[in-house]
């Protein structure tokens, strides 16, 4: 196979995993316009159409996706190979892909990226702000971060933080002119900032605990998001009552007081956040290298 060929078929698996012309192109160091260029070079060689562009989106055509779904195993084998040389040279290098959710990306992965790139400055780290809980296998993502109890039972899981409360807060400005709910029951009567489950479509149910009474409650309001920070920007702004992690910036809010619980003998808690990647025998070790930096287990100041 020549050189030119390899780039192609190569380009064309980066834009299917990607699912996008603009992301493929950045990952593999070409403008969208060179990149387009090479997959019309190979739908031309192929002849056949490989690839079904509109102005949103990029899927394989039928002809692609029984190209992709032979050529993605070779890809991936070559990565391990590589990998594994590397690691025999002493040397850490190449992509990791994770898909996490904005809690994991806010608290966990932000504060730490500049230690694991002096630690790693080979490893390109290529994260994925998801909260639409992704399958990671299909996505190819070397590993995921994800609240405990989401994650498949063939998935090897690491705990990354303890369990997690929710909380329901207003802003001062909300319950002086609205009054403060007593009850859950109460919400009825209350603007709510609702929480979209992206996978279902729904709006999240919100979920109490008292002793042994449990409830679940669907509530309204002026804002629907699927995005935390929207969320929890509303709630300061006196728009309505939220319901969110404890843990995702909230707890500062209610210590400055711009932000107020209400119904705390009611809370809650849920399992923490994970990372997780599929049960495979070989286990990259940027991976572990990245799961050390996570768990602040490894020295990380060496140049």
């Amino acid at each position: 196979m020549r050189g030119s060929e390899f780039a192609e078929l190569k380009a064309f698996v980066a834009v299917v995993e990607r699912q996008s012309f603009a992301r493929a192109a950045e990952h593999l160091g070409l403008s969208p316009s060179a990149l387009s260029q090479t997959i019309r070079q190979l739908e031309s060689r192929i002849g056949s159409r490989l690839l079904n562009r509109t102005t949103r989106s990029v899927a394989p055509s039928a002809s692609g996706e029984q190209l992709y779904q032979r050529l993605a195993p070779l890809f991936r084998e070559m990565a391990v190979a590589v990998a594994e040389a590397s690691e025999a040279a002493g040397q850490m290098s190449g992509t990791l892909r994770i898909n996490t959710l904005g809690l994991g990306a806010r608290t966990i992965i932000a504060p730490r990226l500049a230690r694991f790139h002096q630690a790693h400055p080979d490893v390109v780290l290529d994260i994925v702000v998801d909260d639409a809980l992704a399958d990671i296998v299909t996505g190819r993502f070397d590993a995921g971060i994800r609240v405990g109890g989401q994650l498949e039972k063939d998935m090897v899981a690491i705990r990354l933080t303890p369990d997690m409360k929710m909380v329901t807060v207003a802003s001062p400005d909300y319950l002086a002119r609205r009054g403060t709910p007593t009850s859950p029951a109460d919400l009825h009567q209350h603007d709510c900032i609702n929480w979209r489950l992206q996978m279902e479509g729904r709006q999240y149910r919100w979920e109490f605990r008292k002793r042994e009474q449990s409830l679940e409650i669907a509530v309204d309001g002026p804002v629907v998001t699927n995005h935390a920070d929207i969320g929890i920007a509303a709630a300061v702004s006196g728009l309505g009552i939220a319901y969110h992690f404890e843990r995702d910036g909230v707890g500062e809010l209610l210590a400055q007081g711009r932000l107020v619980q209400v119904l705390a003998d009611w809370s809650i808690t849920r399992p923490g956040l994970f990372l997780y990647y599929p049960n495979r025998q070989h286990r990259p070790a940027a991976l572990g290298a990245f799961i050390d930096c996570l768990l602040d287990r490894a020295p990380f100041d060496q140049p």
